[in-house]
């Protein structure tokens, strides 16, 4: 839902939005990758992606009518990261990847038939198996991308749809893997439990890029504004023994940063305990804006 979040009253989303610089607003996550600065593929379409292109000059149009949005692909279909289509319904072309389950939900709804399929072809992508996304036309963009099965489960509308595990790894959820030249970034926003499989997915990564959805398990029911914890939602804390810092302790990654985090994770105050801890253990918080070349 973004920091501060719409219905959420609590301290740290009334310090955002009373502009406090320890409270630095955050849109929903999502990020774009380049091999050539000009064209740009897209992880997932957040609700808010048309705020998030108008807030980033690469993503600007050259033309009138044009977009260096060449691909976008799909690691789940949580509205947080399926919603933004709709903002791409204008008829520009571009390809859009994700797997077979993801897929199946895109088809199912007719609201998303406003992407237009004679122009927005949509890609089948299998875990495991490396692909070259390209734009609408074919041009390869020139990076490498491998998707992998996360530990997740269905989105919180399907739920109601039969019986589903928390920690699955059925395609509902993916990682990411992004190449080129030699460098190698993880994307891994989504992820309900941190096991033997993603630790070795995640180890020599350059750039790890970490669902930070909460900082404790139970931090919703604490402070009192839900009743889930995190792993019943799909998504393994910062914290704790089996957390995300604990369980990569000692793993060989580059740069890592907490995307993903829900408006009631204290990590997002940076003059609070909880900040200071993850920079202590080599984290950082991402950020709207934020720029890295490998």
């Amino acid at each position: 839902g973004g920091f501060p979040q719409w219905n959420a009253g609590g301290d740290a989303c009334g310090r955002a939005r009373r502009g406090d610089p320890a409270a630095r607003p955050a849109s929903q996550a999502g990020a774009a990758f380049s091999a050539d600065g000009e064209r740009w593929l897209l992880v997932n379409a957040a609700p808010d992606l048309r705020a998030q292109v108008e807030a980033t000059p690469a993503l600007w149009p050259k033309a009138l009518r044009h977009s260096p949005i060449k691909a976008v692909v799909l690691t789940n279909a949580d509205v947080d990261a399926v919603a933004g289509l709709l903002h791409l319904r204008e008829g520009t072309p571009f390809a859009l990847h994700a797997h077979a389950r993801v897929l199946e939900t895109l088809d199912a709804n007719p609201i998303f038939e406003v992407v237009d399929r004679a122009v927005v072809p949509r890609l089948r992508i299998e875990p495991d198996v490396p692909f070259l996304p390209a734009d609408a036309a074919g041009e390869p963009l020139g990076l490498a991308v491998t998707p992998f099965l996360a530990p997740g489960k269905v989105p919180l509308y399907r739920e109601g749809q039969g019986a589903f595990a928390t920690d699955a790894r059925d395609g509902d959820t993916l990682g990411l893997v992004v190449e080129h030249g030699g460098r190698r970034a993880v994307w891994l926003a989504n992820c309900a439990a941190v096991d033997d499989d993603v630790r070795e997915r995640v180890g020599g990564a350059d750039l790890l890029f970490m669902d930070g959805t909460l900082w404790r398990d139970d931090e919703m029911i604490a402070q009192g504004v839900g009743r889930k914890t995190g792993r019943r939602m799909g998504h393994v804390s910062m914290d704790g023994e089996d957390g995300v810092m604990a369980r990569l302790e000692g793993v060989p990654v580059g740069r890592r940063l907490f995307v993903h985090v829900n408006n009631t994770n204290p990590a997002h105050l940076a003059d609070g305990p909880e900040r200071a801890e993850l920079e202590r253990r080599g984290w950082e918080m991402a950020f709207d804006g934020l720029e890295i070349a490998l």
